[in-house]
C-alpha cells in the first residue's frame, strides 16, 4: 500500500500529518510493515515544510503507529498495549477518577481475565506468575516494589487469559487502581501479607485449570483491596491516590 499525500491547511499541520497518517492506519491502506516515504518527500505530499513532518511523525512513533528500521527508514507499526494503555491512563488521571469508580470496574473485568487465564494459561505464563510471586515474597516491606509487582501480577493474569480486548480495557484502570496502594500500606500492615495469599491462591487456581476458583479468589482478592481502604479510613469517592506520583515515575505527564 502507498501512502496518499494531500495538502493541509492547518495552524498545527503538525497533528493533521500525524492524524492523517494514523487514519490511513486504522481504515487498512497502510498495514503494518508497509514502509512510509521519506521526510522530503511527504513535505512535498501534504504541501508543508519538512520539520513539521518530522514532528508529525514523531507524534505517530511515540503512540507506537510508526517505527523506524534505520534512521531514515520508517514502516507501520502495531501499537503495543502498554503505548495504548499509557494513552487511557492519562485520560483517567486527568479525569481525577475515584478509587470507586475504578474499583467498579475491576470487580468485574480482574475476576474475568483470571477466569479466562485459568482456561488458556500456557507454560510461559505460569512461569510469569511464578517470577512474580517469588519476587513479591522476597518484597516484604519494600511498599513501592510491590506496588509494582502486583500491577504486573494483574498485567500478566490479563495476558494469560489470550483476550487482548480484555487486556486493553483493564490495563489502564489497573495501573491506575493499584497505585492507590502505597497509602493503604501504612496504615494496614496485614495488606501485604494478605496480597501474597491470595497472589497464591490464584496461580495455584489457575495452574490447576480451575476457573471458578480462580475467578472466586480474584474476586474476593479485589473486594479485600476495597475493605483495606475503608478499614485505613480512606476515601472511596476522592481522586484516586498516588496517580501523579505513580504517572511521573513511568515518565507520563497527569
Amino acid at each position: 500500500m502507498a501512502l496518499k499525500g494531500k495538502p493541509l491547511r492547518v495552524q498545527h499541520a503538525y497533528e493533521q500529518v500525524s492524524k492523517e497518517i494514523e487514519a490511513q492506519i486504522l481504515s487498512g491502506s497502510l498495514k503494518p510493515g508497509d514502509q512510509l516515504p521519506g521526510e522530503v518527500e511527504m513535505a512535498t505530499m501534504f504541501a508543508i515544510n519538512r520539520s513539521t513532518v518530522r514532528e508529525g511523525i514523531r507524534r505517530l512513533e511515540s503512540e507506537g503507529f510508526v517505527r523506524r528500521i534505520s534512521p531514515r527508514k520508517m514502516v507501520v507499526s502495531i501499537p503495543r498495549m502498554a503505548e495504548l494503555s499509557s494513552r487511557q491512563s492519562r485520560a483517567l488521571g486527568m479525569l481525577e477518577v475515584s478509587f470507586n469508580e475504578l474499583w467498579s470496574v475491576a470487580v468485574a473485568t480482574e475476576p474475568l481475565a483470571a477466569e479466562l487465564a485459568a482456561t488458556h494459561a500456557e507454560a510461559d505464563d505460569l512461569a510469569a506468575l511464578d517470577k512474580i510471586h517469588a519476587a513479591l515474597v522476597a518484597a516484604e516491606g519494600d511498599s513501592k516494589a510491590t506496588i509494582e509487582l502486583d500491577t504486573a501480577f494483574h498485567s500478566s493474569i490479563a495476558a494469560a487469559s489470550k483476550n487482548r480486548v480484555l487486556q486493553l480495557a483493564r490495563e489502564p484502570i489497573g495501573f491506575l487502581l493499584y497505585s492507590g496502594f502505597d497509602v493503604l500500606i501504612p496504615k494496614l500492615p496485614q495488606a501485604m501479607p494478605r496480597q501474597v495469599v491470595a497472589h497464591a491462591k490464584i496461580i495455584e487456581a489457575i495452574r490447576n485449570r480451575d476457573p471458578a476458583s480462580a475467578r472466586d479468589w480474584m474476586h474476593r482478592h479485589i473486594d479485600d483491596f476495597k475493605r483495606g481502604y475503608e478499614l485505613a479510613g480512606l476515601s472511596l469517592d476522592a481522586p484516586i491516590a498516588g496517580v501523579a506520583g505513580k504517572l511521573a515515575d513511568m515518565g507520563q505527564e497527569p
